[in-house]
């Protein structure tokens, strides 16, 4: 994939773009990837620094608001701890602004900061289930620096 002048001047958001911006994308990208007539919950892994860092550097919230279907060029910053909140208290996200899904913030969003992807430090894993608790979509996607993402 080609880069411009421009994407090294992007819009971002939070103390580390490794941390939000590409989170907040690999997010957004993996939810536009699913079919979901027939997704009935979704779960996201957080490895390595991700997972070490995340909270104190907004990964969890850039994660919630990517799947909500917001990227940083969209997103209000200052509604995303608010969406957050929203999401934890409901246990549901509005995925992609499309469909309501349960969505248990301590065991739908995992931070495993005792393992590693091998790629990279900054790795996180996407999963979609339908009804009968079956894995029918995955992703593996790592957030190299910059807001850029390289999915596996």
């Amino acid at each position: 994939m080609p880069i411009s002048f421009f994407d090294l001047f992007s819009i971002g958001i939070g103390p580390s773009s490794s941390h939000t911006v590409g989170p907040m994308i690999a997010a957004h990208q993996f939810v536009t990837h699913l079919k979901l007539d027939n997704i009935q919950r979704i779960q996201v892994k957080l490895y390595g620094s991700l997972a070490l860092t995340g909270k104190g550097h907004a990964t969890d919230l850039a994660i919630l608001n990517g799947l909500s279907g917001y990227l940083p060029d969209t997103v209000v910053p200052e509604e995303m701890k608010p969406l957050a909140q929203k999401i934890e208290q409901k246990q549901k996200i509005h995925i992609n602004q499309q469909k309501w899904l349960p969505f248990d913030i301590k065991n739908d969003l995992l931070f495993l900061q005792k393992e590693v992807l091998p790629k990279h430090s900054n790795g996180m894993s996407f999963h979609a289930f339908n009804a009968l608790g079956e894995e029918v979509f995955s992703e593996i996607i790592y957030s190299i620096g910059g807001g850029f993402i390289v999915a596996d």
